[in-house]
C-alpha cells in the first residue's frame, strides 16, 4: 500500500536548529570541566617539577658546598657569574639554572618551564645574598662557599640578604610591610623557586604577581620580597603563581646529614 506523501513526517528547520542549540549547550557544559581538569593536572605537574627543582638545588649544595647562582636570560640555562674566578653571581634574582642542575626537559635555550609551557613560563629562581664568607663582598664562592665553621654562622643567623615570603606585596625590599601582610617566612629563606602560572601570557600580572618578578614598584636589585597566595581569579587581584622555597634550617639539616657541616 502506497503512503500518501502528505502523511510522511520529518524534522523542520526550526526543530533542527533547536537540536543544534541543545547539542552545543551540552558540549560546552562538558568542555568547561574538561578544561578545568587539564589545568588542575598541569598545576599538579608544576608542583612536582618545583619539588624536583628544590631537591636538585639542595643536591647541588651538598655536592658543591654552595648554592647555584641564578641563570640569566642569555646564559642558556647555566648559572651566571659576574666573576667566575671568585664565584660572584651576576644577580640574586633570575631563572632556574636547569642545565647546571642537570634537570630535564629543557627548552631550546636551556631553560625548564612549568607544565603550562612557553618562554614566559620558565622557572624563576632567587638566592639569598647572606650566605657568604664573613670577609669580602662575594655572594657565593667556588672555593669557599657555605661549607665550614664560618659558613655555619652565616646561614644559621638571619641577615639582610636573606629572602622574605609574604602574603601580600610590599613597598619595602626587606620586610612584609603593609596592613594585613602576613610574614610566611622571614629572615630564614635562602632560595625561592617559582612558576608564573597559566595566565602569565594572557594578561598583565597583578601587583602581588609583579612582586615576584620584581616588576612591582619600587622595583630594584635589592628587592628580596616574594609573595605566596592561594589561587585567586578576582579581577585586579589575580594570583596563580606557584612558589616553593628553602629555609636555612632545611639547608643546614641537609648539609649536616651529608657531613658538610
Amino acid at each position: 500500500m502506497l503512503t500518501h506523501p502528505r502523511s510522511q513526517s520529518g524534522f523542520s528547520l526550526i526543530e533542527l536548529a533547536l537540536g543544534l542549540v541543545i547539542v552545543a549547550t551540552l558540549m560546552s557544559a562538558l568542555l568547561v570541566p574538561l578544561a578545568t581538569q587539564i589545568d588542575q593536572r598541569r598545576t599538579t605537574e608544576t608542583d612536582r617539577l618545583l619539588e624536583q627543582a628544590r631537591e636538585a638545588v639542595l643536591g647541588f649544595a651538598v655536592g658543591r658546598g654552595r648554592l647555584p647562582c641564578p641563570a640569566t636570560a642569555t646564559s642558556n640555562g647555566q648559572e651566571s657569574f659576574s666573576d667566575a674566578a671568585t664565584g660572584v653571581c651576576t644577580t640574586h634574582r633570575g631563572f632556574l639554572p636547569a642545565v647546571t642542575l642537570g634537570l630535564s626537559p629543557v627548552d631550546g635555550a636551556g631553560f625548564q618551564t612549568d607544565a603550562f609551557g612557553g618562554d614566559i613560563n620558565r622557572f624563576r629562581y632567587a638566592v639569598s645574598e647572606a650566605i657568604k664568607p664573613s670577609t669580602g663582598n662575594r655572594l657565593y664562592t667556588v672555593n669557599n662557599g657555605i661549607r665550614g665553621t664560618d659558613a655555619t654562622i652565616q646561614i644559621a643567623t638571619s641577615g639582610t640578604g636573606n629572602l622574605r615570603v609574604c602574603s601580600l606585596e610590599s613597598d619595602q625590599p626587606n620586610t612584609c610591610n603593609g596592613t594585613g601582610n602576613v610574614t610566611l617566612a622571614n629572615d630564614n629563606v635562602v632560595a625561592v623557586i617559582f612558576s608564573v602560572g597559566k595566565t602569565a601570557s594572557i594578561r598583565n600580572p597583578s601587583i602581588a604577581e609583579a612582586e615576584n618578578t620584581d616588576t612591582a614598584l619600587p622595583a630594584n636589585a635589592d628587592n628580596r620580597v616574594f609573595v605566596s597566595q592561594p589561587y585567586n581569579e578576582r579581577a585586579g587581584f589575580e594570583f596563580d603563581d606557584q612558589l616553593i622555597w628553602i629555609s636555612t634550617n632545611v639547608l643546614i639539616s641537609r648539609l649536616a646529614s651529608a657531613g658538610q657541616l
